[in-house]
């Protein structure tokens, strides 16, 4: 590196002695001090010296500044993206933890919906069932209450049906018969029937 800077400070010199010898040649007294031929070794000389200590200013004190000012910030943005990586990882899991949380809820919802739909199912087919049973009770304690009463009033019909036939005896006939021989003349009449 200082070879190059070495190289480009005698390059840029011998540019300005060729100028200040065009310039001595051209012009005798009047013109610009510096590029007077007379004067152009202590300019060169102060030349290498100032480029010398710029030089030096900035290799040793102004780029390991800039170096160590890039090198932070290099540093830097690699923990950044470092960090950017592991937060999407992180965040990564929380979504496929997220998704499989909301595929277990819907699974479990799902089969809550199922369980309590064949329950809702179970629930009625049993109050069907308990409502047919509880009819037939109904229709069997009817039909014997209908026989009961068809029963008493067979009976009421028998016994009407003998105080007609005793008093239809004794109107028509003009003898009276007395209710046991009426009774059974009815039954007789009647067959059993009920």
């Amino acid at each position: 590196m200082r070879g190059r800077f070495l190289a480009a400070g005698l390059a840029l010199g011998s540019v300005f002695a060729a100028a200040a010898a065009t310039a001595a040649e051209g012009q005798s007294g009047a013109g610009l001090p510096q590029l007077d031929a007379t004067r152009f070794a202590p300019q060169l000389i102060w030349l290498a010296i100032t480029f010398g200590a710029l030089y030096l200013l900035m290799s040793r004190v102004a780029l390991p500044r800039v170096a160590e000012v890039l090198e932070t910030r290099a540093d830097h943005i690699n923990d950044d993206l470092r960090r950017a990586e592991e937060s999407r990882g992180e965040a990564e899991a929380v979504m496929q933890a997220y998704e499989k949380a909301l595929v277990d809820a819907r699974s479990k919802a799902r089969a809550a919906a199922l369980e309590a739909s064949e329950a809702a199912k179970a629930i009625s087919e049993e109050r069907q069932r308990e409502a047919g049973r509880t009819l037939q009770e109904e229709a069997v304690a009817a039909e014997g209450r209908i026989a009961e009463a068809k029963a008493a009033a067979m009976g009421n019909v028998r016994s009407v049906a003998a105080e007609v036939a005793i008093a239809a005896t004794k109107r028509i006939g003009g003898f009276d018969v007395d209710a046991e021989r009426g009774a059974a003349a009815v039954a007789a009449a009647m067959g059993g029937r009920a």
